[in-house]
């Protein structure tokens, strides 16, 4: 059995402080939690006494929050909506079987990984996928992930890195910032703003530095924090941007981006699967590795 210490709230108390800070009233407090008033003042009552402090003034018949309740209920929504999150997360994988927990790069898991997992899933109905954005080296042994899909510079130590993508980079714009069929010269981007990703930001001089140029002095555009913030900002004309092309073919078939330079930029590192070193095989995460080298093979 574990142990709960007496002062320790249990989730009922925590609604029914949460709910009374919210309406400012037991009775209506009630009303939402479904509950009898008296159920509900008892349970303040009961969560006062064995902290030994009040929660609530009473003022006119209606409850005001004192210092130690404002500072409570703050941390009582926390626990409720993270209760509430585990909660829902486990009716998603509801059917049963294995989870996959994967942290991934957000435009890589938008743009390439999502639309390409019906066919993994029609083919291993029973594994659930839970996804998670990292855009930071993860570490697993404090974080509840399996795996990672990131650039293989991100690896940590004591980790398996299996390589999938290779990164190319490519100039593209908007046809409203640079009309379709116009090739722009490298003088030419001087012109422009350059849409930076803070993440990355050395991306428009190693360009610069792969055309032979010194790095421009103009390196102003808007900065954005994700690749899909870029493709959007490049879309709406904000600038000319530097992407992987694996994230913008999908804009690039539609027309809303069109490359305006030939020369590519390619990347430093794969785009790969990562997993823990030390952790045991897991037939699920297997298959998912299996699929993930053969779908990256057919490119």
């Amino acid at each position: 059995m574990i142990y709960r210490p007496n002062y320790t709230p249990s989730v009922q108390e925590l609604r029914a402080l949460v709910s009374c800070s919210d309406l400012g009233s037991v009775s209506r407090a009630a009303d939402t939690l479904n509950l009898t008033q008296s159920a509900v003042s008892r349970s303040i009552r009961s969560l006062e006494e064995r902290l030994g402090v009040q929660l609530f003034h009473r003022v006119r018949k209606r409850l005001q929050l004192s210092d130690a309740g404002r500072a409570m209920v703050r941390d009582a929504r926390d626990i409720l909506d993270a209760l509430d999150r585990s909660a829902k997360m486990a009716m998603a994988f509801g059917k049963g079987g294995d989870v996959l927990r994967l942290a991934v790069l957000p435009t890589f898991a938008a743009t390439w990984l999502i639309p390409r997992l019906p066919e993994f899933l029609e083919t291993h109905p029973d594994v659930s996928i839970d996804l998670g954005a990292a855009l930071h080296p993860v570490d697993f042994e404090d974080s509840p992930f399996d795996a990672a899909i990131q650039r293989a510079v991100m690896a940590r130590k004591d980790t398996d890195v299996m390589p999938l993508l290779e990164e190319t980079l490519v100039l593209v714009a908007s046809p409203r910032l640079v009309a379709k069929g116009r090739d722009l010269t490298t003088a030419d981007l001087a012109k422009y703003p350059l849409i930076q990703l803070t993440t990355r930001p050395e991306l428009w001089n190693d360009w610069y530095a792969s055309a032979g140029d010194a790095t421009s002095e103009r390196l102003q555009g808007p900065r954005v924090q994700h690749f899909d913030m870029v493709i959007s900002a490049a879309q709406a004309g904000l600038g000319l941007a530097l992407l992987p092309d694996i994230f913008v073919q999908a804009a690039l078939a539609s027309g809303t981006l069109h490359r305006v330079h030939a020369r590519p930029l390619p990347g430093m590192t794969h785009y790969a699967l990562i997993r823990p070193a030390a952790r045991g095989e897991s037939p699920a995460m297997e298959a998912f590795a299996s699929w993930l080298q053969t779908v990256a093979q057919q490119l």
